[in-house]
């Protein structure tokens, strides 16, 4: 299976956006934009400010902050993309839609994680139930009345027992609910375009695709 293995920081560098990769240490000083505001590279570091870009680099640009946010590769944003813009309605907003319904970033969405790397990571090491049944695959699309839910197995964990701790501080979005005494989520409609808070531009990402 292929995945990013390079240092996710990285990205934000390379895209110049704070692309909310890390969890918590994105809003703290060990942030790598706050601490070097300059693309990685051997000779970035001499550079006062970004180049300029083409209409069309900046097209690619928003695409790469959709896809190094919700953790795709080329091949599956480009299938999310396709299916969206076969789906009635704005494109762009169906593909908000689709990417947020990715089982793993309804995880990260309930709080079960603080980044969506690490929900990933939880999801494929089997420690979520999705309708009563275990799952492992990180991209499922959930749906409306979908119930997820911690493994029992995996409650004995020093990792669930401080994710409880924390979770009483964590709100959850309109489309989902979370019953914070038995750490159980539910969907409770699909998102939709306008409750979602994005640091990309979807707009630009039709754009792209229609050339």
């Amino acid at each position: 299976m292929a995945r990013y293995t390079e240092a996710y920081c990285r990205l934000c560098r390379r895209t110049g956006t704070k692309l909310m990769l890390k969890g918590e240490r994105c809003f703290t000083e060990k942030c790598a934009l706050e601490r070097r505001d300059t693309p990685p590279g051997p000779h970035a570091s001499g550079r006062k400010r970004r180049p300029k870009v083409s209409e069309r680099g900046l097209q690619l640009m928003e695409k790469q902050k959709a896809k190094y946010t919700y953790g795709t590769f080329e091949r599956q944003f480009h299938r999310f993309f396709q299916e969206a813009s076969r789906v009635q309605g704005i494109t762009g907003d169906n593909l908000v839609t689709l990417l947020e319904r990715r089982l793993d970033n309804v995880v990260f969405r309930l709080g079960f994680a603080d980044s969506r790397s690490q929900a990933r990571q939880i999801v494929r090491h089997g420690h979520i139930k999705l309708n009563g049944r275990r799952t492992d695959i990180p991209s499922c699309l959930v749906k409306t009345g979908d119930v997820i839910e911690w493994r029992k197995e995996s409650t004995k964990s020093e990792y669930y027992k401080t994710l409880v701790e924390k979770l009483e501080d964590k709100d959850v979005p309109a489309w989902l609910s979370l019953e914070k005494e038995n750490m159980t989520g539910r969907v409770v409609s699909l998102p939709a375009a306008g409750e979602i808070k994005t640091n990309f531009n979807e707009k630009a990402i039709v754009e792209f695709y229609s050339r």
